[in-house]
Order: C-alpha cells, then structure tokens, then sequence
C-alpha cells in the first residue's frame, strides 16, 4: 500500500477529526521522510479534490462532510466567490486576512495574501478577497491562498512618519512598519504650515485616494509634531495615530472645575460615615488616580469587617451631562510611558475624585463580613465617605508584609514628585503608632486575601499572570530606566479584594436579572485548544485534553518547572479569546466566574462608570438606606449593548496604544546601548528558533529581538529535525526555546521597529547588565 493509499485511509477512519499533517504521520508512526514525501503530495491531492483543508492547515476528506479553507468557506470549485474581511499587513509586505464570526457558525481560518496580491490595500482596510485555486503559498504548498480584490473601507485616512526628500521628490516613511511603502507627498514648503518641515521631521499625513499599485501612494503633509525620534514628536504622533485627547473641551473642563477641590458637607449627608474607619490606598509608584481603598475593623463577635471602596464618579458625572458624553466617547483612561491621557479632566481623575490620603472622597462601598477562619458571611452595599490615612505604594506595603522594622519601613523611597500623584506623608513622619496600625491593617487582610486566593485557585481560575515590565522616564521626558514589576503579595491582596467586589456587585445584579455590563471572557474554540496541543505533542511535550479546564490547569502548573515554560503560556495567551464587555452574563473563562463585572476603576473604565449607576438604582430598589433619593433608571438592554460594543473598542484601541509607546521608548533605551562602545550583557530567553536566528527576549524589559544567524560565528548551526533546536555542528552547542542566554545590543532600526542582538563575549569582561537605563544615568 502506498502512503497516499495509507493517508486516505487514516482520513476515512470512522470518528477521524481533521488534524495536521505533522500530527497524521506521528500518529502513523512515520518519519520526517515520510514527512516530507507527503507534503509534496498533498498539494496535488487537494487539486484532484481528494482531500480538503479545514481551517487552513487541518486535512480531511470531502466525503466526511468538512467544507475546505475554513469551516462554512466556499468550496474549490467555487473560489471564485468573493469574501469580505481586515486584511493585516507583515513587515514583509504580505498579509494575512481575517474574518468576522458569524453566529453559529464555526470561525473562520485566516488567509494568507502574498505581497503581490495585495492590490492597494493597507494595514487594517476592509477588503474583498478572492480565493486562489492553483496558487502555491511561501512554503510551496497549494494550501489556500486570496487576492485582493478591492478595498470595502479604508482603516486609515492620515498617518503619521518621517519626512524626507532626494533630488526628485518629498516622502515619507511611516511609522508603522506595517505599511511599507513611502509615501509621495508635495512640496511642504508650499503647506502654509508655519514653521516649515524639514527633512528628517516627523509629520502627519493625509492620505490621498490610491488606486494604482504600480504607483506609490500620495498625500499632503498637514502638521508637523518636531524632530523625530525625540520623545515629544514620538508622544504626539501617538496620539495622532489612535486619535487620543489630552485636552478637553471648555465646556467639559469647566462642568469638571465646578465641583471645586473639596468634598461639601451636603454631598456627605445620608451616607455611611467610615472617616473613623482606618482606611489605606495601596497603587503602583507612578499611580496619577487612585480608584480604590481598603477599610477594617473588628466587630463584636471577633468577625473582620472589610470595606472595599470604590471611588463614586457617578456623583459627579451624571448621564448625558458634557463630562458623561466626553467620558463615553473616550471609553477609558490610555497609559502611555511615563503621562497618561485621562478619560476625566484632572479636576476630577486625580482631584475630587481619587482617593487621596487625608482628604474626604464620596465611594462606592462594599462590605464583606468575614469570619476568624476568612469565611465570607455576609456582603452588604453602601454609599458612603472615607478618609484614607495613608497612601502606599506596593513596595511600601511589601515592606509591611514582609514585618521589615520601623527604621527599615521608614526607609523606604517615596517615589519621585514627577512620577506619581499625591505622595502622601513620608513614611518616616509617621509615628510609631500610626505604623502599627497600617502594620496590622495589612496583617488582617493578607490573611484573608491569601485564603481567598487559594480558594480561586481551587476553584480553577487560571494562573495566567505574565511578567509585567515599568518603563520610567526622567524630567525630560526620555526613558530612564525598566524595571520589572513584580507581582508579589502586595499586588495580590490588592488584586483579591477588587476580584471579590466585582464579583459581588454582579453577582448580586445578576440575581434579580438586572442587564449590567459584564466582563465576558468566552470559552476558547476547541479547534485552537486542539491545535496547540497537536504542536506541543510534536515537539515532545505530551499534555491531557486542554478543552477541560483542569488539563489546562495542569498545564499551566507544570510549566513553572520547565526551560519553554514562558513560550508555551505565550501559546496558550494567543489560544484564548479576549474578553470584552456585553449586557449578558455570559461568565469569565480565565477567573472560572459566572458572575463578574468591572466595578472598582470608575476614574479610567466608562464600564465601571456605568456598572456603578446600574448598582445605584438596584440599591435604592433595594432599600439600602444610602441610597440616592433621587429617581434612578437602569439603562435598556439596547443601551447597554451600544455602550458594551464601544467601550469593547477602545479598549482595544488604548491597548494598542499603550503597547507601541512601550516599543518606542525600548527602542529609545537601546538605540543609545548600541551606541556604547563598552556593551555590557542582557539576559535574554530564547522564545523561538528559526533558519535565520534565534528570537530572544531581554528577562529585564521583555524587549524581543533577533540573534542573526549570521552572528553565531563560533561554529556552524543548523535546525535538527523537529526544526526547534539550532545545534552546533563542531560543538554540539544547542540553542532552543526557554534556554537562557547571554546577549548585547547589536543593532537598532527605529523605522523597522527593530532590534538585533548577538551573543554576549564574556572575554570582554564587561559587567553584567542592570536594570536598564539611559546612556548617562548609571
């Protein structure tokens, strides 16, 4: 028997499910000849119509009723029909075209569009694609490919770059890499745009009609932001790409200015007092607002009673008010390296409403009873006043948790004036006494946020937190230094209470069948889950069915012991779906909650906005004796969804933002590195292998970047046979995924967005690498 007689067969077995070919031959015993020999031959078995692809790259046989190039696509005879989708662009120019789900309906596979299929679209255009039914794709493979054929809707019509001319013409070169041709603009001597641009400035760009590929697009130059690369251009020309504000419109700045800097007597009446209540914020070092406190007390029977406040926006942003509207339209606050861009003027954001230490602030409260043993037994809501005693910073409270001594916690740094919002006191001019209050305040919680998070944990939530890296910049607005955020204790007492307050807050709507805007992470698509653990099987690494929740939880436990532990979460990252906002409680995947929403971040999140008015008219409903007097109303199920669709949007968009202001300012940090003439080693993991090189990221500043092949001059590498390990020919050195390296900064390509590395030289004597910092700032 032959093997495509063998392979047809494997396919026709009762109960088959579409699968790689990697997988089919491994499940067949075979070998990378094996391999290799089918791979040519599938090509021509799809032509014949004897096989068809499911989802892109999974093989099946037509008879058993799978539609090819994706569940519910056209089949071969009828690529010709034309479908609508985002096409996104590769630096390399080729693209991949993405489309929307259709309710109940399987999503569709992605598909791959060769550079010279696509036509005069750009990154992020609506386009009409037609499938290719003889066309080969870059691996050689006829496994389905499209043209554009037109564009439906431009994603962009302005773009941002750095303008430059030869002896012909002005250009410029955009920032995002994405789009890789130049764009011709006209003489800006002759924009009337004051001063002029120069070349080498960086500019905005409005963007002609582009109709003909052969030629490059046009457009006129229609603002210029300053010298690029420096980091005032670089800051406003983000803004410009996702359209961010930082100013507001008069009449919003002033409805913000109204309400004066302190709270009035009259907005306390009828509130629980907790002023006499001790009450501590705890935020990172360069927190701008604060959202949230913590309160605790004893009661009578030795119970803990825990507040956790929440700062009351709604008091002041009432619905279709100026501020309402300006907060929707925005959806959220964007935290860009070293400012942010508020979703509420800062009259408000870090003023009247953020929970600043010794000063009355109106909240949101909810309170949970708990027992000695951290028994959660009773949960109550309240509007009310506090008086936080004492801002800290993570670090300050890690200080608590820790039982460092009084010299030792008034040692520690308050962080700078420029990099935060109210500091608060010194630590040091605390009083012995004022200590040990914050001292057993945080020993209370901790041994109930603890239990709590064990308890999560059981119950499955997923263990999905991933490093997290701070950028600081110094006065002049140039990135200083990275450090890595660790999320310790102090992060996740934080982290429990705010998870059990939006918990309860849903929880509670959800009972009585209140729409609210809940915090919806869907179950992943099997198909996915399948597909990741097929490739991790290849590469040796055999894991249980990942569609039930505790093999995944397994998996994930399992990883903190191995070398490719990081890269596979990665894989795992991008085999989930991202959460987004909707009126139905349709439950949290990661967190393992049916009930949950966005309460506790009201000053940054329009969800949390909206949630706390929902949460108002269901406590008055209820009786709650703070409650508003004032006639309230639940927003209607079609309001909801508008409002959930947008804020799912910018979101997205703020996310975006806020991941290319961190490749900026890296790219910032190590451009003056490269220039060093003393390189001094970073410590990197190896995250893949390639033919050309290995991907690394710096451990200190999740930096990635390429070690070039080229570069690994000690001895001649090549990739072994599963293709995920570089081995040395003359040394057997290996280099694969998780493995821990050496390296310095190479090279650095601020157009490209780009940065190379090559294998740190301990013969040079250099000094291990630090946090990261700017050339001069040791």
């Amino acid at each position: 028997m032959s093997a495509e007689e063998v392979l047809l067969k494997f396919l026709g077995k009762p109960g088959y499910k579409p699968m790689r070919l990697e997988a089919i031959v491994q499940a067949l015993g075979g070998d990378k000849e094996d391999l290799r020999r089918l791979s040519k031959t599938i090509p021509r078995l799809i032509k014949a119509g004897a096989v068809v692809t499911v989802k892109g790259h999974l093989l099946a046989l037509p008879s058993a009723g799978f539609s090819p190039v994706g569940a519910g696509a056209p089949a071969r005879k009828q690529a010709s029909d034309l479908l609508e989708g985002t096409i996104l662009f590769r630096p390399s120019g080729s693209a991949r075209v993405v489309f929307d789900a259709v309710p109940g309906s399987p999503p569709r596979e992605q598909l791959h569009i060769d550079a010279d299929d696509t036509h005069v679209a750009l990154h992020g255009d609506r386009v009409l694609i037609k499938l290719n039914a003889n066309r080969r794709d870059r691996n050689g493979d006829d496994w389905g490919t499209g043209t554009v054929v037109s564009i439906v809707k431009r994603a962009l019509t302005q773009l941002t770059g750095t303008i430059g001319n030869n002896r012909l013409q002005w250009f410029v070169v955009p920032d995002d890499p994405r789009i890789s041709r130049e764009i011709i603009v006209r003489d800006p001597a002759r924009a009337g745009l004051t001063p002029a641009p120069k070349s080498g400035d960086k500019v905005v760009v409005r963007l002609d009609v582009w109709e003909r590929r052969n030629l490059n697009p046009t457009g006129t130059v229609t603002e210029v932001l300053g010298v690029t690369h420096t980091p005032m251009a670089e800051y406003l020309a983000i803004l410009r790409r996702y359209g961010l504000r930082p100013e507001f419109p008069p009449e919003v700045a002033a409805a913000a200015n109204s309400f004066g800097k302190t709270v009035q007597k009259a907005d306390c009446v009828g509130r629980e007092d907790f002023r006499q209540i001790p009450t501590i914020t705890i935020d990172p070092d360069d927190a701008k607002d604060f959202d949230d406190a913590l309160s605790v007390e004893r009661t009578a029977n030795g119970n803990v009673r825990v507040g956790i406040h929440i700062a009351d926006v709604s008091s002041y942003v009432k619905t279709g008010s100026p501020l309402d509207v300006e907060a929707r339209e925005r959806g959220n606050s964007t935290y860009l390296v070293g400012t942010v861009i508020p979703m509420l003027p800062h009259a408000l954001s870090s003023g009247l409403c953020s929970l600043v230490e010794a000063e009355d602030r109106l909240v949101k409260t909810v309170i949970c009873e708990f027992t000695p043993d951290a028994r959660l037994v009773k949960t109550e809501f309240a509007n009310s006043v506090i008086r936080s005693v004492k801002r800290l910073t993570y670090k300050q409270a890690y200080g608590f948790l820790q039982h460092l001594t009084k010299d030792e916690i008034r040692a520690l740094p308050a962080p700078p004036p420029h990099q935060t919002g109210s500091p608060g006191r010194p630590l040091a001019e605390l009083t012995d006494a004022e200590l040990d209050l914050i001292q057993g305040m945080i020993d209370d919680l901790w041994s109930i946020g603890k239990i709590l998070r064990a308890e999560r944990f059981r119950a499955g939530s997923l263990d999905l937190e991933m490093k997290e890296i701070k950028i600081y910049c110094d006065k002049d607005g140039w990135a200083d230094r990275t450090e890595v955020v660790q999320h310790d204790e102090s992060h996740q007492l934080i982290e429990e209470f705010m998870l059990l307050a939006n918990e309860s807050v849903a929880t509670a709507l959800d009972k009585v069948s209140i729409p609210h805007v809940n915090r919806v992470h869907d179950d992943p698509d099997p198909e996915k889950l399948a597909a990741l653990r097929e490739e991790l099987a290849g590469n040796g690494f055999q894991v249980g069915d990942l569609t039930h929740r505790s093999e995944m939880v397994k998996l994930l436990a399992s990883l903190k012991d191995r070398e490719d532990g990081y890269t596979i979460r990665i894989q795992l990252l991008r085999s989930l779906k991202q959460a987004c906002y909707r009126p139905s409680p349709d439950g949290h995947f990661g967190l393992a909650k049916l009930h949950y929403s966005h309460f506790t971040s009201p000053i940054r999140r329009y969800s949390d906005l909206l949630e706390h008015r929902i949460f108002d008219a269901y406590i008055q409903k209820h009786g709650v004796r703070s409650a508003s007097k004032e006639p309230l109303r639940s927003p209607g199920i079609g309001e909801l969804t508008r409002s959930c669709e947008h804020i799912s949007i910018t979101e997205r968009n703020s996310s975006e933002a806020e991941r290319d202001s961190v490749k900026i300012k890296l790219l910032e940090l190590f451009e003056r590195e490269a220039a060093r003439p003393d390189k001094r080693p970073f410590e990197a993991t190896i995250t893949d292998v390639k033919p050309h090189g290995l991907m690394v990221e710096l451990n200190a500043s999740q930096a990635y970047g390429l070690v070039h092949m080229s570069t690994l001059t000690d001895d001649y590498y090549r990739l072994n046979d599963r293709g995920n390990m570089l081995v040395g020919s003359r040394t057997g050195r290996k280099f694969m995924p998780g493995g821990v390296i050496q390296v310095t900064v190479d090279r650095v390509d601020r157009f490209k967005r780009q940065v190379d590395f090559r294998l740190y030289d301990g013969r040079l004597a250099q000094k291990p690498r630090g946090p990261e910092r700017r050339k001069g700032q040791r």
